[in-house]
């Protein structure tokens, strides 16, 4: 099987909060109908699609229901992330003990409650590459 493309696709009951949250904080755009929307990143990628689902009902995780799913978003700039995430509408779910470590990542939920980590000092591609031995494929 050959995979010509992966995209997460999260349920919301409003879709353009949902989509112009994602679409924000991957510097991209959204491409929309009325019951589905394509996020792209800005590399023009399609990464993200909203489904509409009226009936959505929000994790409460860490501390409730189950989570459904969660992304990892690793930045450079954890200060500057976390306000983005903040001002497109996101909500701290769980603070991180020491802003000021190394490594570290905070929880948030986005306008539908989906939960998503923003993290920071972790190792970007090429090094994880490098690490690996890997090259990246053409």
């Amino acid at each position: 099987m050959r995979i010509i493309r992966q995209v997460v696709v999260f349920d919301a009951s409003d879709l353009v909060a949902e989509s112009t949250f994602w679409a924000g904080m991957l510097g991209g755009r959204v491409l929309a109908d009325d019951t589905w929307h394509t996020v792209f990143d800005a590399d023009d990628r399609w990464v993200i699609g909203v489904q509409f689902a009226p009936d959505h009902v929000p994790p409460e995780w860490p501390h409730g229901n189950a989570q459904q799913i969660h992304l990892d978003l690793h930045v450079e700039d954890f200060a500057a992330a976390h306000e983005q995430a903040m001002a497109l509408g996101a909500r701290l779910l769980l603070a991180a003990d020491d802003l000021t470590a190394e490594e570290g990542n905070q929880v948030y939920a986005d306008p539908a409650g989906h939960p998503f980590c923003l993290g920071w000092g972790q190792p970007d591609e090429a090094t994880v590459r490098r690490i690996l031995g890997r090259t990246p494929k053409e």
